[in-house]
C-alpha cells in the first residue's frame, strides 16, 4: 500500500483529476483524454510501473477507456479512465506495447487517436470488413453478417523497399506445416529480410462480443476454447475476475491445485514449442523426441484432470471437481522420470552442432526493443526482462510458492530455448513441492454473480495475459476483454526477423512459442 499512498498524495492534488480512494491493491484515477499520457508517463518513468491493457467499454451512456498499469515491486494496479467520446491523443508514440491496442479500439469501437500513424485495416482487414461498422458497439448486433470474402481475392501486399533487386515475400496466411492462419510479408534483396511486417486476425471470431448477454458459466467456456493450448490460464483468469467483483475467498485446496493445472500445463506448452523449434531447424527425429514427451504429458494431465488439455477443471469459487485421490500420488510418481528424460533431450539438442548454429545469435530481440514493446513471457525473459505475473502480482497460492524465474540476456533463439527448458525444469520442481504440502478440504467455494467490474490475470505459458469483466446486475456478462500476450511479443517479432536470412525465418518464428489464435479472438 506504500506505493499507492505516495502516488495518491502526488496525484490528487490536482484538479483535473477525479479519483477513487486506493481499494486493496488497486488505485483508479479518472481524468480528460488530454491528461492521459502525462499521467501515463509519470506511472512508467516516475513510478516504475509497467503497461498491462487498455480497455475500451461501451457503457451505452458514454464510451470509457480505461488503461491498466501494474507495479513489479509493490504488488499494485492502478488504472487511468477517460471518456472516448471526446478527441483521444495517442499514447502509442511514449508507450509503444499501447500501440496494438489503440488500433484495435480504432478497428472494433470506431475510435480515432489523433497522431497516430497507422490506423484501419488491423482486426478487421478492407478487403473483408466495411468500413465504419464497430462491431464492439452496442448498437452492432453479434448475429449481423458484415464481413465477405468477395474482396479478398484482389488484396495485395504493398512493397516497401524500393531499391534494385528488392522483393516481397508472402508467407502464409495459409501454408505447411502450420495449423494457424497468420501473414507475414518479408521483403529485402537477395536472401535478407530487411523489412518484415505481421498481419493476423484472418480468423478474427468475435468470442468477446459473442459472450455479451452469456453466464459467467458460457463465458469460461469460450475462455477455455479460443485458443485451448492454454486452457488453464485463460479460464483461471477470467475466474479471478469474477471472484474479486464477489470478494468471493477461495478455498486453499482449490488455490494449490489450480496451481498444480496452470504448471502442468506450462510443462507441456513448452515441450510443444521445443519439439516445434527442433523440426524448423530439420531435426526430424529431434522434433518425433519432443512431441512424444508432449505426448507423454497430455496423457499425464488427462489421467489426472479427466482432459488432455485440462478443460472445464477451472470455475468460478475454484474448481469444478477434486482431483481423483490417487491424481498426486501419481504425479509425485510420474513426474521426476519425465523430467529426467526432457533433461536428456535438452542435451541431446545442445550437442548436435547443426541445432545450435541455427539457432544461436538468430532472431535477435535486443533489450531495447523489448522494453520498447513490453514483450512478456519466455520471450521478454529471454531478453533480460523478468516480469513474471506469479511474482509480480501473486495470485492462486504463488506468494507462499513462488517460482524461480528463468532470466536470460542474450535474446537470440537459444536464449529462448534455455528458457523453456528451464521454466518446464521450475514448473515441475513447483509441481512436486506443492504436491508434497497439499491440504485437505473443499475444492470450491459458494459463488454467485452480482454486478460489477475487475481485472483478473494469469502468467498464461506464453506470458502476461489480462482479462477485464463486467457483470450486470443480472447476472450476465456485458463486457469482456481478454489480453493476450501476443499483443506484445506479435508486436516485436518483425525486429527479431529482419537483418536474418529468409530460410532462418520459420526458425525464429518457432521459438517465439506463440499463439495466433490467442490474438484471433
Amino acid at each position: 500500500m506504500s506505493r499507492l499512498t505516495t502516488l495518491a498524495a502526488a496525484l490528487f492534488d490536482d484538479r483535473r483529476l477525479k479519483s477513487s480512494l486506493p481499494e486493496l491493491d488497486h488505485l483508479h484515477l479518472d481524468t480528460a483524454p488530454g491528461r492521459v499520457r502525462t499521467l501515463a508517463e509519470l506511472l512508467l518513468h516516475d513510478h516504475g510501473f509497467e503497461f498491462a491493457k487498455l480497455l475500451v467499454e461501451d457503457l451505452g451512456s458514454n464510451v470509457a477507456l480505461r488503461f491498466f498499469f501494474f507495479h513489479p515491486e509493490d504488488h499494485v494496479l492502478v488504472s487511468i479512465e477517460t471518456d472516448a467520446s471526446e478527441n483521444l491523443p495517442t499514447i502509442s508514440d511514449s508507450i509503444h506495447a499501447a500501440d496494438w491496442y489503440e488500433r484495435e479500439a480504432e478497428d472494433l469501437f470506431g475510435l480515432h487517436f489523433s497522431g497516430h500513424p497507422f490506423l484501419g485495416d488491423f482486426v478487421l482487414h478492407d478487403d473483408v470488413w466495411p468500413e465504419d461498422i464497430a462491431p464492439m458497439r452496442r448498437r452492432y448486433a453479434a448475429t449481423t453478417q458484415s464481413a465477405s470474402a468477395a474482396g479478398a481475392s484482389t488484396w495485395q501486399p504493398r512493397q516497401q523497399l524500393t531499391e534494385s533487386g528488392s522483393v516481397v515475400f508472402p508467407v502464409g496466411p495459409v501454408w505447411g506445416d502450420f495449423s494457424e492462419a497468420g501473414l507475414y510479408i518479408l521483403e529485402g534483396p537477395g536472401e535478407q529480410i530487411l523489412l518484415a511486417h505481421t498481419r493476423l486476425f484472418f480468423k478474427y471470431r468475435a468470442v468477446e462480443k459473442i459472450a455479451e448477454g452469456l453466464p459467467v458459466s458460457a463465458v469460461v467456456l469460450l475462455a477455455e476454447r479460443f485458443s485451448g493450448n492454454a486452457a488453464v490460464a485463460h479460464a483461471l483468469a477470467l475466474c479471478q475476475a469474477a471472484e474479486r467483483i464477489s470478494h468471493t475467498v477461495v478455498p486453499e485446496r482449490a488455490q494449490r491445485l489450480r496451481m498444480v493445472l496452470a504448471e502442468l500445463e506450462r510443462m507441456r506448452y513448452h515441450m510443444a514449442v521445443l519439439a516445434e523449434l527442433a523440426g524448423s531447424t530439420g531435426l526430424a527425429v529431434g522434433k518425433a523426441i519432443g512431441q512424444e514427451l508432449e505426448e507423454a504429458l497430455l496423457r499425464l494431465a488427462a489421467r489426472v484432470g479427466g482432459h488432455r488439455y485440462l478443460f472445464g477443471l477451472i470455475v468460478p469459487g475454484g474448481l469444478a471437481r477434486d482431483l481423483d485421490a490417487e491424481a498426486p500420488a501419481l504425479l509425485a510418481t510420474e513426474l521426476p522420470p519425465l523430467l529426467a528424460r526432457i533433461r536428456h533431450y535438452r542435451r541431446l539438442l545442445e550437442a548436435s552442432s547443426s541445432f545450435l548454429d541455427r539457432i544461436e545469435e538468430m532472431g535477435v530481440l535486443n533489450a531495447a526493443d523489448t522494453a520498447r514493446y513490453a514483450t512478456v513471457g519466455p520471450v521478454g525473459r529471454a531478453s533480460g526482462r523478468s516480469q513474471d505475473l506469479r511474482c509480480v502480482l501473486p495470485y492462486a497460492d504463488y506468494a507462499k510458492w513462488p517460482p524461480a524465474v528463468a532470466v536470460e540476456s542474450e535474446g537470440d533463439g537459444y536464449a529462448r530455448m534455455r528458457v523453456f527448458f528451464q521454466e518446464i525444469e521450475s514448473a515441475g520442481t513447483l509441481l512436486c513441492a506443492v504436491l508434497d504440502a497439499l491440504p485437505t478440504g473443499p475444492v470450491s467455494a459458494d459463488w454467485v454473480p452480482c454486478e460489477g467490474s475487475a481485472l483478473g490475470w494469469a502468467e498464461a505459458p506464453s506470458g502476461a495475459f489480462f482479462d477485464w469483466l463486467r457483470i450486470g446486475a443480472e447476472g450476465h456478462v456485458q463486457r469482456w476483454s481478454a489480453g493476450t500476450p501476443g499483443y506484445r511479443n506479435w508486436h516485436a517479432f518483425h525486429h527479431a526477423v529482419e537483418d536474418t536470412a529468409f530460410q532462418d525465418f520459420p526458425i525464429i518464428m518457432a521459438s517465439f512459442g506463440l499463439s495466433v489464435a490467442e490474438n484471433d479472438r
